[in-house]
């Protein structure tokens, strides 16, 4: 059996049912989807997602992201996304390993290792998410994090370990300077995330470039240029997003009707809401939200 196969069942195993699973491992979870699914909008964590079985893409923005079993899924910021399972069925359903990412244990791993000056922090900045080669290794550390669920006294000692063993390989591959760029206290991802800070933080107040700029600490056109490099949108479309998400979070969860969620979410036009609901999700609040309620529990995330 190879690493990938003994990854899958160990998924199979432990995520019996459709949707997601808790672990007893710090920030670990598992997914399980039977079907091919539509696209699920979500903030997608700083994580590392592992394929042991089906396909599935991520959008955002204009950009799109497709990863396998053969490849790994890095996200290095907070990013709105569009995530659709893309193979998947009852015999051979999407199953998926996701840690989210601890920018301090990157942070120490990098001066432990030695890594910190080959992973300079002057290096260029590189987008926010990608795909790479899945190796043995990281397969077989993935296995490792996921047996401990049959002793979860032991997860406590040992899953920080394994972590760092993951840390480890992905800091010393193709995807290293990508993933440094989370520890790096001043760098332009930094910067780029105290923007978004700001945003997720005031996203139902009006939009001020300047603001967003002052906040981050630098001119509105570097702005501009590094938080599209990274999240491959702008800032005011990521506002636009975040906003729409919560809206859409709202009418689903607490019920509020299409105009008071629009309202609550820092828009004074409700046709100008329900344009831009329809054009991010594919239909108008009401039609969309009685969609989402007929469909099993699914996440963009991993």
């Amino acid at each position: 059996m190879s690493t990938r196969e003994a990854l899958a069942a160990l998924i199979e195993r432990f995520a019996p049912d459709e949707g997601p699973v808790e672990t007893c491992c710090p920030r670990v979870n598992l997914y399980r989807v039977h079907a091919p699914t539509e696209p699920m909008h979500a903030v997608h964590d700083p994580s590392f997602c592992v394929l042991a079985q089906g396909r599935k893409r991520v959008l955002v923005g204009e950009a799109i992201h497709e990863y396998d079993d053969l490849n790994f899924f890095l996200s290095s910021i907070d990013v709105p996304v569009a995530g659709q399972v893309i193979e998947a069925s009852m015999e051979k359903p999407y199953l998926a390993f996701r840690i989210v990412l601890d920018a301090n244990l990157i942070s120490e791993m990098m001066m432990e290792c030695g890594l910190a000056t080959r992973l300079d922090a002057a290096a260029p900045l590189v987008g926010g998410m990608s795909a790479g080669a899945m190796t043995p290794e990281l397969f077989d550390a993935a296995c490792r994090m996921l047996r401990l669920m049959d002793t979860p006294e032991d997860a406590p000692v040992l899953a920080p370990l394994i972590e760092r063993e993951i840390l480890y390989r992905l800091l010393t591959g193709p995807q290293g300077p990508r993933l440094a760029q989370i520890a790096r206290r001043d760098g332009r991802l930094r910067q780029v995330n105290r923007a978004i800070g700001w945003i997720k933080r005031n996203f139902d107040q009006p939009f001020s470039i300047d603001v967003v700029a002052e906040e981050a600490r630098m001119s509105a056109s570097a702005l501009h240029q590094h938080f599209k490099a990274v999240t491959s949108l702008s800032p005011l479309q990521y506002q636009k997003q975040i906003r729409l998400q919560e809206a859409r979070r709202l009418i689903l969860v607490q019920r509020l009707d299409a105009a008071t969620a629009g309202h609550t979410v820092g828009y004074d036009s409700a046709s100008q809401f329900s344009r831009e609901y329809a054009r991010l999700f594919g239909a108008p609040p009401l039609r969309d939200v009685a969609r989402l309620r007929e469909q099993p529990e699914q996440m963009a995330g991993a």
